[in-house]
């Protein structure tokens, strides 16, 4: 007799595993199925470990350059295997406590690899055997993977993905990164800082190149000043994978190509929805290039069956996942008869972006271009951390805070943001245009003083002729 549920949750990141606990809350009867970690790829092998990587690697930083503080720290250096134990230990950490959610919120746990057979009907294969689970509701939350360069697939020794740079066996001598989104960012921010030589090679025109062209061009500087060799406009045309190292061959903007040798490749050029081989084909679920369309609450056009997170539409970003996870909870639940939850369908626009190299990025909203290209007239404010009182008594003067906004009503469009702590400091922005602030309310709210958040008021004060520290 297969197990009946109310909801089952294929995958339990950090959009299945929310999704699961809002649902018991709700009073359903829940299960999460999951292949490998409790928690996923975020908390196993992305968000969180990658963070405390890089909180290392920051630590590191300050102090190599303690001198600067009136400080002495002679002869420092980093264990990398230390490194790498406390970010897994950190991992570890977490996934326990997911396991404890799921013992708290009463929800099953069936580990193994999840097929969907037929409408509300998944079978689950484990080193067990295999079982048959039903329910009323299903929630697709597989996630993605690494994409491989196709002339040159990860092989875990010279050629990395993301997964691989979590748990170096050596710290690379001279590193190659491919792609200048926010996984290869952090990673070549975090090898630079534990004594890697780095470069990075864009294909696009600028680093970082969703975010506003000025915060583009502001970490290309920072990072180059920092060591980095930046290569835009550029393309790796070959990799030739030998026994002690890499031979790569990149095209540049001008044309020529150029052949260089690194001790390591970490390739970040995007992911891969893992929507294969679950049974979507079989139920008619419509996808394109791997990816679930969906509506605004998670369903996918099959009755009864819901995607959220890295399977659908992004930004693929775990945060964007929680959210949907919550929603769909609720929209399933309400479709259920609970007259008491009332879901929203997901705001893209409201969905910020952190990146956490060095210095950190930060936005939310549209880029100056894309509030032009969307027909608006704007006002754009801009102010330094060099006119911040905090950024300078920490000695983090480098960055500043962009803002957006429609000329004629005011409204809140976009915030940029790069420098020190702006990963923390971006969710003002985003509640305020969460509650569709306007120039008003912003210049109107009073920010705590000494705090960098204090450039965020400014910023605003910029764009309409009012700034008081610059």
């Amino acid at each position: 007799m297969a197990e009946q549920y109310d909801l089952i949750v294929l995958g339990s990141g950090p959009g299945g595993y929310v999704a699961a606990i809002r649902a018991a809350q709700l009073g359903l009867k829940t299960a999460i199925v999951e292949r490998e970690n409790l928690g996923g790829i975020c908390l196993n092998w992305g968000c969180i470990p990658t963070k405390a990587l890089l909180r290392s690697a920051e630590v590191f930083h300050q102090m190599k350059h303690a001198k600067a503080y009136g400080l002495a720290a002679d002869n420092v250096s980093a264990d990398i295997a230390a490194v790498v134990a406390r970010s897994r230990g950190v991992a570890k950490q977490l996934n326990q406590g997911v396991t404890h959610l799921m013992k708290k919120n009463k929800i099953a746990v069936h580990m193994g690899a999840g097929v969907l057979k037929a409408p509300g009907t998944l079978e689950v294969t484990s080193d067990k055997g295999t079982e048959t689970l039903t329910a009323k509701h299903i929630i697709v939350a597989t996630g993605a993977r690494a994409r491989d360069l196709p002339f040159a697939p990860a092989d875990g020794n010279r050629v990395w993905t993301y997964r691989h740079a979590m748990t170096p066996k050596e710290l690379p001598s001279n590193l190659l990164v491919i792609g200048s989104g926010a996984i290869g960012i952090e990673f070549a921010s975090f090898y630079n800082d534990m004594g890697s030589k780095v470069t990075v090679v864009e294909a696009l025109d600028r680093v970082v190149p969703v975010e506003d062209a000025d915060v583009s061009a502001f970490l290309e500087k920072s990072l180059t000043k920092q060591g980095l060799t930046v290569l835009t406009g550029a393309g790796v045309e070959a990799l030739t994978v030998g026994a002690t190292g890499v031979k790569a061959k990149i095209k540049t903007k001008d044309g020529k190509v150029t052949e260089g040798d690194y001790s390591h490749v970490i390739v970040a050029i995007g992911i891969v929805p893992n929507t294969e081989a679950i049974g979507l084909e079989a139920l008619g679920v419509k996808t394109e290039r791997g990816i679930i369309q969906v509506d605004g609450y998670g369903r996918t056009g099959i009755p009864g069956l819901w995607a959220i997170g890295d399977v659908t539409p992004g930004p693929w970003l775990a945060h964007k996942a929680s959210h949907e996870g919550v929603t769909t909870a609720e929209a399933i639940a309400a479709e259920l008869g609970n007259k008491d939850v009332h879901p929203h369908p997901l705001d893209r626009s409201n969905i910020p972006g952190c990146t956490y190299c060095h210095p950190q990025i930060a936005s939310v909203g549209l880029t100056e271009a894309k509030a032009k290209e969307a027909g608006h007239e704007i006002k754009v404010g801009n102010f330094p951390f060099i006119g911040n009182g905090k950024a300078i008594a920490l000695g983090e003067s480098d960055g500043f805070v962009k803002t957006v906004f429609d000329a004629k009503t005011g409204e809140l469009l976009g915030a940029h943001m790069v420098g020190a702590e702006v990963t923390e400091m971006i969710q003002g922005f985003v509640i305020g245009k969460t509650l569709e602030t306007t120039e008003a309310e912003l210049i109107n709210t009073v920010f705590p003083h000494p705090t960098i958040s204090e450039s965020m008021h400014e910023s605003v004060l910029s764009a309409f002729g009012r700034t008081i520290h610059m």
